[in-house]
């Protein structure tokens, strides 16, 4: 009996942070982007209440001193509006605006990302800032701070909700450009109905195009096939016969992007509209407009 090869683990090994992509050969076991440190979480998520506490008792500080002649019904609803306002929709604006950022998180230097590394969008900030009424400032942080505690990558139930991570950016190294779309297959991917890939499985792709030279041909067949048979149920109709499963990978990751790209230039246009330049700087013909 031959001797079985070195290069083939006994287990599979389980990308860190998901529960759904495992890898085949232990060569392609792949680093994704670290998470900040819970300490520092801990800072910025403190900063972040002081300063939305602070906003919040400044706005009922005002309603109370400058809106006496109302009665109890309008006070309260104005009372209720301006709570709204400073730890809901204030935190998500901010968040969305800045893809991730929160004074806490610009003041430590942290960033929330998707689970699979890409920016945040309005859901995200949204999810986040919902579930965040209940467990930072119902709560005073405890049950964020628990959830932080049993998660790989220090997740407050905010992170769980709309999946996502908070990143230190002095620890992003220059990512590897994405692979190039295969020109063979432009026309199969634009074309086929691609279902939302997991966000560990499109970080388990990306990362492992970006090290095929690095693997040896065994490992990199294996890693392959392994992560084809992933995408395979999620694509349809399937690729042309005889397509190399590298080639197939890096079709539908291309394909992916283009489409997140496409999605967020609507979401651009759509922040445009709902919010416009300051009409103090528009010149008075366009106004009249």
């Amino acid at each position: 009996m031959s001797k079985p090869s070195s290069t083939m683990p006994a287990q599979p090994r389980p990308l860190r942070g998901s529960q759904d992509v495992q890898l085949i050969t232990g060569e392609a076991v792949l680093i994704d982007i670290p998470p900040a440190a819970l300490p520092i979480r801990a800072v910025s998520g403190a900063i972040d209440l002081l300063v939305y506490s602070a906003l919040l008792l400044g706005c009922l500080w005002f309603l109370a001193t400058q809106l006496d002649s109302l009665n109890a019904a309008s006070a309260s609803a104005l009372s209720l509006a301006a709570t709204v306002l400073c730890i809901v929709v204030a935190p998500m604006t901010i968040e969305t605006v800045t893809r991730g950022r929160t004074p806490g998180k610009l003041i430590m230097s942290l960033r929330t990302v998707r689970d699979d590394g890409g920016p945040i969008v309005f859901r995200h900030a949204f999810v986040r800032a919902l579930v965040g009424v209940v467990e930072i400032f119902s709560f005073v942080g405890v049950p964020a701070l628990i959830a932080a505690l049993c998660t790989v990558r220090v997740k407050r139930l905010g992170d769980l909700a709309a999946g996502t991570y908070v990143v230190r950016i002095q620890r992003l190294g220059p990512l590897p450009p994405p692979p190039p779309m295969p020109t063979e297959l432009i026309g199969w991917a634009q074309q086929c109905d691609i279902a939302p890939l997991p966000d560990g499985l499109a970080l388990a792709i990306r990362q492992f195009l970006s090290r095929t030279g690095k693997l040896s041909l065994q490992g990199r067949a294996s890693v392959s096939q392994s992560l084809l048979a992933q995408v395979a149920p999620l694509v349809s109709p399937g690729p042309p016969a005889g397509m190399h499963p590298e080639v197939i990978l890096a079709a539908v990751l291309g394909e992916r992007r283009r489409r997140d790209q496409l999605r967020l230039m609507r979401d651009d246009r759509l922040r445009a509209r709902l919010l416009p330049p300051d009409r103090l700087t528009t010149p008075p013909a366009t106004l009249r407009q």
